[in-house]
């Protein structure tokens, strides 16, 4: 068993499309979970369906967001306090040795972030690489366990098959109640996303919405 999670993204929602259910997992397993988000999403277009926000007041609404679903998930939040839409731009090393002062205190045991160049989105791509050149900065004795997840349509041409394969069914309650806490850039979606789970078949199910998969970084 893990002593202890570190999972580390970019983005407020990126929790829970990508790996809520791996974490409600490990929090029913009574495993501390720790997510280090780098930004608030502060420059995403959605402003709520209908609206309800506005450039100026986005970034506390996603702040809130945040804070509720990882209420819902269980688990701590430390804000990083990174600019939306610019993490490509800022320097890595500085971002690796942010995070790795983060990861000399809790000290975890597997640390969960994108796959560098298959996460679709820059932010996600470099939020990656930095998490990863954070890790490696740690002494191999102590070094955790790192997941990486690809989202990219050719990942699997590519990468092959994951290495982990986590079964979220039994858990899917609650990762569908961290993916409401996003309402601002979710709301108009997720009537149709219950309607998709509620009716496509049990393959599809699985591959779209009760299965998370990672790749396990080699370093």
């Amino acid at each position: 068993m893990h002593k202890h999670v570190v999972v580390i993204l970019p983005h407020p929602d990126d929790e829970s499309f990508g790996c809520a259910g791996t974490v409600a997992k490990f929090r029913k397993e009574g495993v501390p979970v720790t997510y280090l988000c780098g930004t608030l999403g502060e420059m995403g277009r959605n402003m709520g369906s209908p609206f309800f926000a506005n450039r100026e007041t986005l970034p506390e609404i996603r702040k809130q967001e945040l804070i509720n679903a990882c209420n819902v998930l269980d688990m701590e939040l430390v804000m990083l306090g990174l600019r939306d839409k610019t993490i490509e731009f800022e320097s890595r090393d500085e971002i690796a040795e942010q995070i790795k002062q983060y990861l000399d205190k809790i000290e975890p045991t597997l640390v969960i972030t994108h796959y560098p160049e298959y996460a679709v989105h820059p932010d996600h791509d470099a939020m990656g690489a930095a998490a990863i050149e954070a890790v490696k900065r740690i002494n191999p004795e102590k070094r955790p366990e790192v997941w990486a997840q690809a989202i990219t349509n050719d990942r699997y041409d590519v990468l092959g098959v994951p290495d982990v394969l986590q079964d979220v069914k039994d858990v899917f309650d609650i990762k569908l109640k961290a993916i409401e806490c996003h309402a601002s850039q979710f709301g108009g979606m997720l009537k149709k996303f219950k309607e998709n789970a509620a009716t496509t078949n049990d393959e599809e199910i699985y591959e779209r919405f009760y299965r998370e998969e990672f790749y396990r970084w080699k370093f």
